[in-house]
């Protein structure tokens, strides 16, 4: 217990270093405290609800709020909404698939997760599902950018809002029919094709930031 509460002491102590650090100090600095409460109830959240993925989802995608907090002092909702909801979606979609690797220890342990409770379905309505969560994602990443386009001065882009919002939405499509494919062909029962998919997100990662 000595070494687990030092090893906590040291990480919110560096934790606190680097939010002091970043511009726009007190602002950037509410933002990071909002999210103290997700951060503290996640890790029992696979306890006491049957989607926990989606409170890591909440937890882990909070840097949308706070990277634009620290650039401009100011929340444009408009933008960061929909980017954080894409977020919480696709990682729901990743961390099911992984979570299903997970499953029978689980389920021995007494533990939840949406591997569970959409599985419980079968594979065919897990996997239609996970799809209505990928269509979130492209919908609010698709929202996040026209959003962000339209609100910008005509001289920030080098191109006009249309073309840019054009070549931004090609991108997003290529990484939202990489998720089709990671769903499509998730075998459920296969450790290493779910792994091998849940590892790919790096490369839908790739494209969602090559496209900006």
């Amino acid at each position: 217990p000595t070494q687990a509460i030092g090893w906590l002491g040291l990480q919110l102590s560096v934790g606190l270093g680097v939010l002091l650090s970043l511009p726009h100090t007190y602002y950037s600095f509410c933002w990071g405290a909002a999210s103290l409460p997700l951060v503290v109830v996640y890790p029992l959240m696979k306890r006491y609800t049957h989607y926990p993925q989606i409170v890591l989802g909440l937890t882990f995608n909070w840097g949308a709020w706070m990277g634009w907090a620290a650039m401009y002092g100011a929340m444009d909702f408009a933008v960061i909404a929909p980017l954080y909801l894409s977020g919480v979606a696709w990682t729901v979609v990743y961390d099911t698939i992984y979570a299903n690797q997970d499953k029978e220890d689980d389920q021995s342990l007494g533990l939840k997760s949406t591997a569970l409770t959409f599985g419980s379905q079968g594979d065919t309505r897990q996997k239609q599902i996970l799809h209505g969560f990928a269509a979130v994602a492209y919908a609010n990443w698709l929202l996040s950018g026209y959003n962000l386009l339209y609100s910008l001065e005509p001289t920030t882009t080098a191109a006009s809002p249309t073309t840019a919002l054009g070549i931004y939405a090609v991108g997003v499509t290529g990484a939202y029919a990489h998720l089709i494919w990671q769903i499509q062909t998730a075998e459920f029962d296969n450790p290493h094709n779910l792994a091998e998919r849940f590892r790919s997100n790096t490369k839908v990662g790739g494209i969602v930031f090559g496209s900006i």
